[in-house]
C-alpha cells in the first residue's frame, strides 16, 4: 500500500480551505438515545443482548432511524466484550444501504460513518494500512475530531510518529477553533495518542 499517497490525501484534506465543517447535527432525541448507549457499553456489566433489544425498541418508537440504529449495533459488535467481526462487517454493509437511501443533507456525514466503522474494523483486526485508507476517507467527508484523531491513532501504530506530529500542527492551525479544541481533548484523553502530548497546542 502506497502510505506516502494516503497521507497526500490526508494532508490536502487538513489544508483544504474551501471545505465547510457541516452544520446538519443529531437531533436531540436521536443523540440521548446514542449517548445512553454509549454510557451502557462502558459499564462493566454491559449486556450486549439487552442493549440490542433496547436499540431496536428506540428505533421502533421512532427515537433511532434506521441508519443510526445500524450504526450503534455496528459499535455493539466491535465492542471488546463482544468482537463479532462478521456481523460488525455485515451491518456497516447495511449502514452503507441505509445512507445511501436516506439521502438527503445529512448524506456525507452518515457515508463518513460508514467509512469511520469500516476503518475501525479494520484497525481492530491489525490491519493499519487499510484502516488508515477508511479513515482518510472519512475524513474527507467530513473534518471532526473523531475522524481527525483516529488518523492520527492510525499514523502512530504505523510508526509514522513524524508525519502525525506535522498533520497535528497543520490542523491546529487551519480547522476551526471549536474544532481544534476537540481534537486537542482527544489528545489529551485517548492513551493511543499520548506520544503526541509533547505538542504544543
Amino acid at each position: 500500500m502506497n502510505y506516502q499517497a494516503l497521507i497526500e490525501r490526508i494532508t490536502q484534506a487538513v489544508d483544504e480551505s474551501a471545505y465547510f465543517t457541516p452544520t446538519s447535527h443529531v437531533d436531540p432525541a436521536r443523540r440521548a438515545v446514542l449517548e445512553q448507549a454509549r454510557q451502557e457499553m462502558a459499564r462493566a456489566d454491559f449486556e450486549p443482548d439487552q442493549l440490542r433489544a433496547w436499540l431496536h425498541e428506540q428505533h421502533t418508537a421512532g427515537r433511532l432511524d434506521r441508519v443510526h440504529l445500524l450504526s450503534a449495533l455496528h459499535v455493539v459488535a466491535c465492542h471488546p466484550k463482544v468482537g463479532d467481526w462478521d456481523e460488525a462487517a455485515r451491518l456497516v454493509g447495511e449502514q452503507e444501504l441505509a445512507a445511501l437511501d436516506l439521502g438527503g443533507p445529512e448524506l456525507e456525514a452518515n457515508l463518513a460513518a460508514v467509512d469511520r466503522h469500516r476503518g475501525v474494523l479494520a484497525y481492530l483486526r491489525r490491519h493499519y494500512g487499510v484502516a488508515l485508507d477508511y479513515f482518510a476517507r472519512a475524513l474527507e467527508r467530513q473534518r471532526s475530531a473523531e475522524n481527525f484523531t483516529n488518523v492520527l491513532c492510525t499514523l502512530l501504530r504505523l510508526g509514522e510518529l513524524v508525519e502525525a506530529r506535522t498533520l497535528l500542527r497543520q490542523a491546529r492551525g487551519s480547522f476551526p477553533r471549536a474544532l481544534v479544541t476537540d481534537i486537542d481533548r482527544n489528545v489529551a484523553q485517548d492513551p493511543d495518542l499520548a506520544l503526541l502530548r509533547s505538542e504544543n497546542p
